[in-house]
């Protein structure tokens, strides 16, 4: 079985893989995904990365 635990906000990566590993998961694969801002320069729209989503997939620990 297998399940998706995101990086919490005000959360670290250690703190996440210890909660995986309390719910009986161990990592598999990690992923990144950009967060952007929409911001309006000299009247265009640009997107300014400002943050970043983490997620592991976890499966269940024999």
């Amino acid at each position: 079985m297998k399940k998706e635990f995101e990086v919490l906000e005000n959360e670290s990566i250690e703190e996440c893989l210890k909660r995986m590993e309390r719910e009986g998961y161990l990592p598999i694969k990690r992923s990144e995904k950009p967060i952007f801002q929409e911001v309006k320069r000299n009247g265009k729209i640009e997107y300014v990365p400002v943050s970043r989503k983490i997620v592991f997939k976890g499966v269940k620990s024999g």
